[in-house]
């Protein structure tokens, strides 16, 4: 498990996940992220910092955005 800061590019309400930019990484984006249904999503904008568990370091999809902050 590991936890790395990025940045909001999108989010999808109906699906509750966003497009993230990991910290470090200039061209690679993960989409479809699932965000924590306790973060409201008026909170989740384009370009706020965001923290992101990952809960298998081999499989990118399986993670989840845990906190939104500036």
């Amino acid at each position: 498990m590991a936890v790395r800061r990025g940045e909001i590019k999108t989010f999808d309400p109906g699906t509750y996940s966003a497009t993230v930019r990991l910290a470090g990484s200039l061209a690679v984006w993960l989409s479809g992220v699932p965000v924590a249904r306790n973060i409201a999503a008026g909170e989740i904008q384009a370009g706020r910092s965001c923290a992101v568990i990952f809960f298998d370091d081999a499989n990118p999809q399986d993670a989840v955005i845990v906190a939104v902050y500036t």
